[in-house]
C-alpha cells in the first residue's frame, strides 16, 4: 500500500468518502466474507475472474505477477468446493498479490493463515474444485450485488471490504 496502513482503514475511507459512497463509486461488500490469511489488512487494483466450481484459471492468473494486486474471483457464492488452497495461497503471495476476495471456498485454511497475503472468502470447505480452466479473465463481476471492474480498487480490513473506481486517499 502506499499509505501507511493506518490511513487506508475501511471506516476511516468511508467516513473521508461520504459523497463517493452516496454516488456508487465506493461500494461496500455486504459483510458475508471470513478472513484468512496473516494479512488482516490488504489493497490494491482489482484483477477478476468469473468461474464456478473450477479454479484452472486461479493457478495461472496467481502465476503471473501480482504487482500489488487483489485477485477477485467470482465463483457465483458455490460452497460445494474451495476455488482456493494452501498452494495458490503461496504462489499468490510468492508473486507478489496483495489479497484475494473468493466469492466461494477455500481451504487449507492453516497454510493460507501462514501466508503474508489477504484472504477473504464465505467460507471453508475441505473438497477440491475441479481443473478445466474454464471461466472468464478480466471482465466486470457482481459480487454479492456488488459490482467489481478489472483496475477498481480493493480495500479490506477487519472491518470491512470496499470497491472504489478510483484508488482513494483518507
Amino acid at each position: 500500500m502506499s499509505e501507511t496502513s493506518a490511513s487506508l482503514l475501511t471506516c476511516d475511507l468511508c467516513d473521508a468518502h461520504e459523497p463517493l459512497l452516496a454516488q456508487g463509486s465506493l461500494r461496500v461488500l455486504p459483510p458475508v466474507f471470513l478472513s484468512f490469511g496473516a494479512k488482516s489488512q490488504f489493497a490494491g487494483p482489482a484483477a477478476t475472474l468469473r468461474l464456478f466450481e473450477d479454479n484452472g484459471m486461479v493457478r495461472s492468473t496467481l502465476e503471473t505477477a501480482g504487482q500489488g494486486r487483489v485477485l477477485v474471483i467470482d465463483g457465483g457464492g458455490s460452497l460445494r468446493c474451495a476455488l482456493v488452497g494452501g498452494n495458490l495461497a503461496v504462489l499468490a503471495e510468492k508473486n507478489g498479490w496483495a489479497g484475494i476476495i473468493v466469492h466461494g471456498c477455500v481451504r487449507d485454511t492453516a497454510e493460507i493463515n501462514a501466508c503474508q497475503i489477504g484472504v477473504r472468502a464465505l467460507a471453508a470447505m475441505p473438497v477440491r474444485s475441479v481443473k478445466k480452466g474454464g471461466g472468464e479473465a478480466e471482465v466486470t463481476v457482481t459480487i454479492a450485488g456488488v459490482r467489481i471492474a478489472p483496475g477498481q480498487w480493493i480495500y479490506a480490513d477487519a472491518d470491512g471490504v470496499l470497491v472504489a473506481d478510483q484508488a482513494l486517499h483518507a
